[in-house]
């Protein structure tokens, strides 16, 4: 039975199509959805959905069907308002949030030049309580917001999984509102600042993402990882920029790109044997304010061609290391080499302790090869610079393992749970943010004296115990805690205790 046109003409949903449901009079209407067509013997075909709604023929209206969630809702309105009194959290967590907010509170001013104003918090709180909760999960991240005292700074945030997901995605999307922040950061480092660069591996076993490959160490862990690298400015103490690339790139492939995308432009950055000068040849031709110093692999032709292991003297400031200084005309860098004689007793008992072990296959023409490269290194810079400076600029290079240490560990960042390319790149960029975050409260504690007498994961720890607890005409008070844990907040100017003024002991004047 053909449907009136009256009825046709009624305003309802697209993709939809209108159906009578009886035979009798008055007569009803259903609405129907087009999910699709099929093709079947060269015709194109339409598939029906479901019923969406219904046509109310009096007041010439489309009516939706109600959802099976509003109606869950309406049953449970009593239940919900009984519930609802004890949704509140009166009992948060204060310290590690108060402190971390008061450090990091000028990020959140650096994310609102590239984020709208409500993104920005969001990133922000996501990346803060990544350091406050250790290893929370995204999924969790609703609730730690709620029992934490952010809650009280950052109202009205919204971070449920969906949320979380969401944002991730169109992050990712506008990757380039990161790489602006990177580049942006990257303004603060001086010429004669020093850049740690290395790279770290995170397990990432994805199949719908491209940067989830197997890397060099796949054969030992069995997984597919992601690659990160990151810039580390030895002088401002905290990192700088960061990027994320497939599992199975090279150091060596990735070096000039992390240089050239987050336009680093001035500095002399200091890496490890995977990222030789080679492979960014073009970047330091091209900005004369940068700089490198590099080691060179123990079997480069170029420590033979100029004698390198032939040294001249000791450094004046240690008595036990050698060096040698040279300059290579063709590729116009210097060559300084060392000796520590305390590292090269250590690395010949353990090649004496390998070829015991290996029933004792002694070879006297490799040993005295060998001989020669023990406690040695080679270092190729564009710089003529003074052997001490040079050799203390390298040997600084330990503290990016302890920046890899921290990103891992501390942060608990050893692994990501994300999956498609969009969120890794935006989880990735929260993570930097939080490490970002966990470098300031490092200096922070250094700088209160507190890495005297505790670890970075007691002060952490201490700090969960100061909570507030919101009591009825009072507001938000300290509970009680210790004696020791309120000198640390003193100590961190997170507390201040008046002193009770005491009056001098003896009889009081008399009046005259």
């Amino acid at each position: 039975m053909a449907i009136p046109a009256d009825i046709l003409s009624i305003e309802r949903p697209k993709n939809t199509f209108v159906i009578r449901t009886n035979k009798t009079e008055p007569a009803r209407y259903a609405v129907r959805s087009r999910t699709g067509c099929k093709y079947a013997n060269g015709r194109r075909l339409p598939q029906n959905g479901p019923v969406i709604g219904h046509i109310d023929t009096e007041a010439r209206i489309f009516v939706p069907l109600q959802t099976e969630a509003e109606s869950n809702s309406e049953k449970s309105s009593q239940t919900d308002v009984r519930v609802s009194q004890y949704e509140t959290v009166d009992l948060k967590d204060w310290a590690n949030v108060v402190l971390a907010d008061r450090l990091f509170k000028p990020v959140l001013e650096e994310l609102k030049k590239f984020y709208e104003i409500h993104d920005a918090i969001q990133i922000y709180v996501i990346s803060l309580l990544r350091v406050c909760n250790k290893g929370v999960k995204d999924y969790e991240l609703q609730e730690a917001y709620r029992t934490s005292f952010v809650s009280e700074l950052y109202p009205k945030v919204a971070l449920s999984k969906n949320t979380v997901s969401a944002l991730f995605k169109n992050m990712g999307k506008a990757c380039s509102r990161i790489i602006l922040f990177m580049q942006d950061r990257v303004k603060n480092v001086k010429a004669n600042h020093h850049l740690l660069i290395d790279g770290t591996l995170k397990s990432n076993e994805s199949r719908i993402n491209s940067l989830s490959d197997y890397s060099r160490k796949a054969l030992k862990k069995r997984t597919k990882d992601i690659s990160v690298m990151y810039a580390f400015d030895l002088e401002l103490k905290e990192p700088i920029c960061s990027k994320c690339y497939p599992g199975n790139m090279l150091d060596l492939t990735a070096y000039e790109d992390f240089i050239t995308e987050n336009n680093i432009t001035q500095g002399i950055i200091i890496g490890d044997k995977g990222f030789p000068s080679s492979s960014a040849k073009s970047v330091f031709k091209n900005n004369k304010n940068l700089h490198f110093i590099n080691p060179l692999k123990r079997d480069a032709k170029i420590i033979k061609k100029l004698c390198l292991y032939e040294y001249s003297g000791t450094l004046s400031n240690n008595e036990y290391i050698l060096y040698k200084k040279d300059y290579d005309q063709k590729d116009s860098k210097w060559l300084y080499s060392f000796k520590d004689l305390s590292l090269s007793a250590a690395e010949e008992k353990d090649y004496l302790h390998k070829v015991h072990k290996n029933h004792n296959n002694f070879s006297s023409e490799k040993y005295e090869e060998k001989r020669r490269e023990f406690g040695t290194i080679v270092l190729e810079t564009n710089l003529d610079l003074p052997v001490e400076t040079v050799f203390s600029s390298y040997n600084s290079r330990w503290e990016i393992e302890l920046i890899m240490r921290y990103y891992k560990h501390a942060c608990d960042f050893d692994e990501t749970s994300v999956h498609n390319d969009y969120s890794v790149i935006s989880s990735e960029f929260c993570d930097f943010l939080s490490s970002l975050l966990t470098y300031k409260l490092i200096n922070y504690f250094d700088k209160c004296g507190l890495f005297n007498s505790m670890t970075y994961k007691k002060i952490m720890k201490l700090l969960e115990q100061a909570k507030k607890v919101d009591l009825p005409k009072k507001g938000w008070t300290l509970r009680k805690i210790s004696k020791n844990l309120e000198e640390m907040l003193v100590k961190l100017e997170l507390l201040q205790i008046q002193k009770s003024s005491e009056r001098k002991r003896g009889r009081p004047k008399k009046n005259s």
